[in-house]
């Protein structure tokens, strides 16, 4: 996949270019700055986009407005944030709208190569990839809210791992239950949040976008 990275620290830029090329992606346009980034992504129109969160000038938030931008200048363009800390305001941000070809890990998680890439893999493929640390916070945050409220432990299990970007076979394995338990679990999730006559990938992304806007 052809892929522009925005990160300032230099060291972990080459790092990252190096680590993508030798899993034979392209690496078309590595940047250090939110404006560098989407000028890059006018330019080269790539599949999707590396972005640290916290970039110059105030090290606050530009590389996830810049990322925002990229998102409603070119919409088939998927993103994937990288934080080092879990800011709940910025990764509900990035979910309001259309949360396919949408990630947030922590920068954590790229020492772990193979799950950052999978994770790539993912949003690149119009998947989602949520840092399961991203969604522990995000549940603790939604857990008063009354349509999620209603969830039983199991369901907000399920739910989380659908967050993370998982299937329905993968959440199977990861709980050690059935791939029908697991479909009997997300039917249930979506009636309990009034989901029930969407059809299709929409439901699941909605169910998404609500668990991590809430």
């Amino acid at each position: 996949m052809r892929i522009v990275l925005a990160e300032d620290s230099t060291l972990l830029r080459e790092g990252l270019t190096r680590l993508l090329s030798e899993d034979g992606h392209d690496v078309v346009a590595a940047v250090g700055d939110g404006e560098g980034l989407v000028a890059a992504c006018d330019e080269h129109r790539p599949d999707v986009v590396i972005a640290d969160v916290r970039m110059p000038p105030t090290f606050t938030n530009e590389g996830l407005r810049a990322a925002l931008a990229v998102r409603r200048r070119h919409p088939g363009i998927a993103v994937l944030v990288l934080s080092q800390y879990v800011d709940k305001r910025y990764a509900a941000q990035l979910v309001d709208g259309d949360v396919r070809g949408v990630g947030y890990l922590l920068k954590d998680r790229v020492v772990e190569v193979g799950d950052f890439l999978e994770a790539l893999r993912r949003v690149a493929d119009g998947g989602t990839a949520f840092d399961p640390e991203v969604v522990r916070r995000l549940l603790n945050r939604a857990r008063d809210t009354e349509s999620l409220a209603r969830l039983s432990p199991r369901e907000h299990e399920v739910l989380a791992l659908m967050a993370q970007g998982h299937t329905n076979e993968s959440i199977a394995g990861r709980l050690h239950v059935s791939r029908s338990a697991v479909e009997k679990h997300a039917n249930a999730i979506f009636d309990k949040l009034g989901l029930t006559h969407v059809d299709g990938y929409n439901r699941r992304v909605l169910a998404i976008v609500r668990f991590l806007n809430d």
